[in-house]
């Protein structure tokens, strides 16, 4: 029976992913195998020793202390992609809101209540202040070509605006469903120096916070409008609105308020709506799930942010997982510890991630109650895990 843990409300339909017969879920529950969270801030938590897996239902993880987890060969998983058509209509709507004036132009019809058979006339002189273009024939720039990414710009491809993206690390997956209209910019100030629109979809690092500075904004082409519902952080507020002020920007609609940005013309900061969708929340708790689970009976691992992808089908004997440092001869070391035991390895799978190794090992052969002990005696081991009968 394994325990999982909810910190946020779960959809129901992710959490019956979990058959009841192999999990138990609640939101107080003692010694976790696993936690399920959404947005709940767990830096200042601690980790129960008993957790293997933590499974944020959304993309960013910023919430969850990652170098902390992997110390302890927590594996940490998001779910990518499972809220992509959420954000990427969001994009759309933004285009739209920050290029035709709409919220201005909604607000300000407001204010005429009161004013009676004067209404009609009084829209037909003030409409005029709230002119903006069509986007059609307009050039999108897409920085991040990720799920969410691709799908932004092959919509807006549809939608006949010409579209340019720039990511130097995109998968051959992503390039696969991409519109073959899409033209590779050969960098990012020749991107945002040509776009009308940016929207940007990269996640916060060190690398990237500020990626929108004063330089970066200043190479931005007259006018353009820019999108961010990734993360706060990739733009700076101050450079920002000094660009706005001037003229040179024609609008930014951030996904993130902050109050150095409310009441600012130009600005439209939507309450982190990029994912609330019942759909998407559906998606992000079912992929999830679904992971954790595959983790927990198999060891496999798929979307994780500390470790490496590794999955092996199982063979149906006793599976040994093993969370490592990344350093030479762990391996050997392992393997030294089931000849001793004469242990047959019917199958094995290395992968490694930056400075963590995974290893899994389907042995045949009867397993002594010291091997685990054993392989987590290892100096630079992680965690051991043995599931038996592995299916």
């Amino acid at each position: 029976m394994y325990k999982i843990q909810t910190l946020n409300k779960i959809a129901a339909c992710g959490l019956e992913r979990l058959p009841r017969d192999n999990y138990e879920t609640a939101s107080e529950i003692g010694h976790p195998d696993g936690i399920l969270v959404r947005s709940q801030e767990m830096h200042t938590l601690e980790l129960p020793a008993s957790v293997l897996a933590i499974a944020r239902a959304g993309a960013g993880t910023n919430n969850i202390p990652i170098p902390k987890a992997t110390e302890k060969g927590i594996v940490v998983f998001n779910t990518p992609g499972a809220n992509a058509n959420a954000v990427k209509e969001l994009v759309l709507a933004a285009m739209l809101l920050s290029s035709r004036r709409i919220v201005q132009g909604l607000n300000w019809s407001q204010g005429l209540k009161g004013k009676g058979d004067e209404v009609p006339e009084l829209v037909e002189k003030g409409k005029a202040q709230f002119v903006g273009p069509e986007i059609e024939g307009k050039t999108l720039g897409v920085i991040g070509l990720g799920a969410i990414g691709v799908m932004v710009a092959n919509a807006a491809n549809a939608l006949g605006v010409k579209v340019i993206g720039f990511d130097p690390y995109i998968s051959v997956e992503a390039a696969w469903k991409m519109n073959t209209n899409v033209r590779k910019a050969p960098s990012l100030d020749a991107l945002v120096a040509e776009s009308d629109f940016i929207t940007i979809h990269v996640p916060l690092t060190p690398e990237t916070k500020g990626l929108f500075n004063k330089e970066r904004l200043a190479r931005t082409k007259k006018g353009a409008r820019i999108i961010n519902l990734s993360r706060s952080g990739l733009v700076d507020n101050t450079a920002l609105k000094a660009e706005l002020a001037s003229g040179r920007l024609g609008g930014y609609v951030t996904d993130f308020p902050e109050e150095d940005l409310l009441g600012v013309d130009n600005i439209l900061a939507i309450p982190h709506l990029g994912a609330s969708t019942p759909e998407a929340e559906d998606n992000c708790a079912i992929m999830a799930a679904d992971q954790m689970r595959e983790y927990l009976e198999r060891g496999n691992i798929k979307n994780s942010v500390n470790f490496p992808a590794a999955e092996m089908a199982p063979t149906g004997k006793t599976r040994v997982t093993i969370a490592n440092k990344n350093v030479p001869n762990m391996v050997g070391q392992i393997t030294a510890v089931l000849a001793k035991h004469k242990l047959n390895i019917e199958d094995m799978l290395n992968k490694n991630k930056g400075e963590v190794a995974y290893n899994i090992i389907d042995l045949e052969g009867a397993i002594p109650a010291t091997l685990k002990d054993e392989l987590a005696a290892i100096d630079g081991v992680l965690l051991v895990r043995v599931i038996e009968n592995c299916n």
